[in-house]
């Protein structure tokens, strides 16, 4: 099969949508089929053109079986509402050339956000005769509403205008969570239309491993209580909570926090921890992919923090990561929203008020106190991850999804096989 994915994020930006779609792109490739991508210049998170990108209008490389073609972005490093809407505008006029420069796809699989995006990929369908499926990965505009970004009244009619009209044009509609599912039942879209397919984990990279490892001692925290944030920091987690839970920490100094961003945000960060006095606190960079799996297994505690008024369907993709190392979880999040009903139904965290430094730093406590309690969390998040979460299981979902659009069938047996294989049990005792 030809699959055209159109994706603004992509190899070797390290966190977000990017290193999903870089794996679902690859694992298909191994499936067999014939996998071209349509993305921009690499850029994020630190929304700078990557060193070897920058200056250039195309370009087209190959990774993995993977056919990828870059195109032009107009990117502001502090972006304000229109530098945003420049942005997306830039993509689809820069990308549609290289979406034309290739073979006819059987389908097309688009993620959301951007969501202007989905424009040109309807139009591509439309020409192409051919289904387009849409990945939302978060529900736009409202999410941007809910968190200040977007104010204006036009800006917001036109973009939930734009929002009916690529759910009412897709083929079908990919979501992420059942929260995603309600929300857009909500709104007048078809379940019939839609398929839940939850971001995914390759577990077999992202393991229980020792926890006192080289990375362990590289960043000097060997005997130490580890509590780790790691991933996006923007305005919706709200990271001065963790902050504040260390300072209210500080007098146990075998508790350090640890928090792996981007580095502009880490600047913020560090004025905070000195206006709070948290010393217990180490700031990172973001690190290398190699580098995860010993990363998140230096972790004691593992944390998903959101600020209270994100939207309650928002499912953050370090979840998966933090069950499938076999780490306990601590979640800062909103009682009703998706993020805690995964953390409870997998059995694998706590649940604390989001916002509230007082409450994130007594669960800290209570694990920190509680070994067994952690283990026990720990072992029950990592079968949740391989139940729910495996990457082999989301590329079978993919696959029988893009069969369904176009009308082919995919022997059942290869599922069969792949599920009967055994899963290997690792000691992270030590």
């Amino acid at each position: 099969m030809q699959i055209l994915i159109y994706s603004y994020n992509y190899y070797p930006e390290p966190i977000g949508i990017a290193p999903l779609i870089t794996e679902l792109a690859e694992g298909l490739v191994e499936q067999g089929h014939q996998v071209r991508v349509i993305t921009g210049m690499p850029n994020y998170p630190q929304r700078e053109i990557y060193e070897g990108y920058r200056g250039k209008w195309y370009i087209t490389e190959q990774k993995n079986g993977v056919k990828i073609q870059r195109s032009y972005l107009r990117i502001k490093s502090k972006p304000n509402l229109i530098d945003r809407l420049l942005l997306e505008l830039s993509f689809i006029f820069s990308s549609l050339p290289q979406a034309f420069n290739g073979q006819r796809p059987d389908v097309i699989l688009l993620t959301i956000p951007p969501l202007l995006v989905s424009l040109p990929a309807i139009l591509l369908g439309r020409l192409y005769k051919c289904p387009v499926v849409l990945n939302v990965q978060d529900i736009l505009p409202e999410a941007a509403i809910r968190v200040g970004l977007m104010t204006n009244k036009l800006m917001i009619r036109v973009c939930e205008a734009i929002e009916k009209f690529s759910y009412r044009h897709a083929t079908k509609i990919s979501v992420i969570s059942d929260g995603f599912l309600e929300n857009l039942v909500n709104k007048g879209v078809n379940p019939q239309k839609m398929v839940c397919i939850p971001n995914w984990v390759n577990i077999n990279f992202i393991r229980p491993l020792p926890k006192n490892n080289p990375w362990r001692t590289t960043h000097q925290l060997d005997g130490k209580f580890v509590v780790m944030y790691s991933g996006n920091i923007a305005l919706t987690q709200g990271l001065e909570t963790v902050i504040a839970a260390a300072a209210y920490l500080r007098h146990i100094p075998d508790i350090s926090f640890v928090i792996v961003g981007e580095s502009t945000a880490l600047t913020r960060l560090q004025k905070h921890c000195l206006a709070c006095g948290a010393d217990n606190v180490l700031l990172l960079p973001l690190q290398k992919r190699e580098q995860l799996p010993e990363m998140l297994a230096t972790a004691d505690v593992g944390l998903i923090v959101q600020k209270s008024n994100v939207i309650s369907f928002n499912m953050p993709s370090k979840i998966p990561l933090l069950l499938a190392a076999g780490r306990p979880v601590v979640g800062s999040v909103p009682a009703t929203g998706t993020a805690a009903k995964v953390i409870v139904e997998s059995g694998g965290g706590l649940i604390v008020e989001p916002e509230s430094p007082e409450a994130l730093a007594a669960a800290v406590l209570e694990l920190y106190n509680d070994s067994e309690l952690a283990a026990t969390l720990g072992y029950k998040g990592r079968q949740f991850a391989l139940e729910k979460f495996s990457f082999e299981q989301a590329i079978e979902n993919y696959e029988d999804l893009f069969c369904d659009v176009v009308g082919q069938r995919r022997p059942s047996l290869d599922k069969a096989e792949k599920l009967s294989q055994p899963k290997s049990v690792v000691d992270i005792s030590k």
